[in-house]
């Protein structure tokens, strides 16, 4: 846990690329532009949550639907009818407070107000990427007496919605973990991430890559470190077992002829797993192509 505020402002840091400042009630956010027109959308997840944002010319207003006992208040249909007055008809009393609704309210109301607005309306364009990838881990969730690196290699299926949510992509991996001389471990996992691209551009996809469930597979021959004859079967007995570590990486997509360069490093911080005590060191490269 000692890491999670480097962590934390690296992600933080790195994800003000591609996004404007705005000056709201005293407080700059850095917000991405999800419709722009006369009336403007914009949107970014602050402190975990999801927070959405109305321009109407100078004025910015966020839009809010907070609980009070237990009855949701609908403050952002309030600030929506107010800066549609002019085309009441658009209120929509069905509009959800999410990105995909919020979106379709935005575009309608553009286009009703100006002839000349074009936005395509999102639908589904799922798609997935395949690729492999090789580097080295020190795995620190396992004992690890001497810090020693292991090579590794798996490959990546990942899923995306190229319309509707391209900053997010879920993804299916298989890593393998080999044993050297210097450290007799070999570890098969098979996990499921959530990865959000908080940089999307034509030059480069960077993102942060969560580790929301996985399967570790475990065949190690580690000495006994203290000597102990009562717990020398935890380092030398195989076996597998079904986690939720929470880890978090981050990585980037560089696009590449027909598919994308991948770099990652993983694995920096896992907030349901007790590591070793050193600092991870998981680093990949790879390559990967659109099916």
């Amino acid at each position: 846990m000692k890491r999670f505020p480097l962590l934390l402002a690296l992600f933080i840091s790195l994800g003000l690329f591609g996004q404007q400042v705005y000056e709201i009630d005293g407080n700059g956010y850095s917000l991405n532009v999800e419709v722009e027109g006369e009336l403007t959308l914009l949107w970014n997840i602050i402190d975990g949550e999801y927070r959405y944002f109305s321009k109407k010319g100078d004025d910015i207003q966020e839009l809010k639907n907070t609980r009070v006992n237990k009855e949701y208040q609908e403050e952002y249909k309030t600030v929506l009818a107010e800066q549609t007055s002019n085309h009441p008809t658009l209120t929509d009393n069905k509009v959800n407070l999410t990105l995909p609704s919020l979106r379709r309210f935005y575009i309608a109301y553009n286009r009703a107000v100006d002839p000349t607005f074009y936005m395509e309306e999102q639908k589904v364009v799922l798609k997935a990427r395949l690729g492999g990838f090789a580097g080295m881990t020190n795995y620190p969730y396992i004992p690890n007496p001497d810090n020693t690196l292991l090579p590794q290699f798996g490959v990546d299926f990942e899923l995306i919605d190229e319309a509707g949510l391209k900053r997010h992509s879920l993804l299916f991996q298989f890593r393998q973990i080999v044993a050297s001389s210097d450290y007799d471990v070999n570890s098969s996992q098979f996990s499921f991430n959530y990865r959000f691209k908080f940089v999307y551009t034509d030059v480069v996809d960077i993102f942060v890559n969560t580790k929301i469930a996985d399967y570790v597979y475990i065949s190690p021959n580690i000495p006994d470190p203290d000597s102990n004859p009562d717990t020398v079967e935890t380092f030398t007995k195989s076996g597998g077992e079904f986690q939720a570590p929470f880890s978090f990486g981050i990585g980037a997509d560089i696009p590449i002829g027909k598919g994308y360069i991948t770099l990652g490093y993983y694995d920096i911080l896992a907030l349901n797993l007790n590591d070793n005590g050193e600092f991870p060191m998981d680093f990949v490269v790879g390559y990967k192509f659109n099916l």
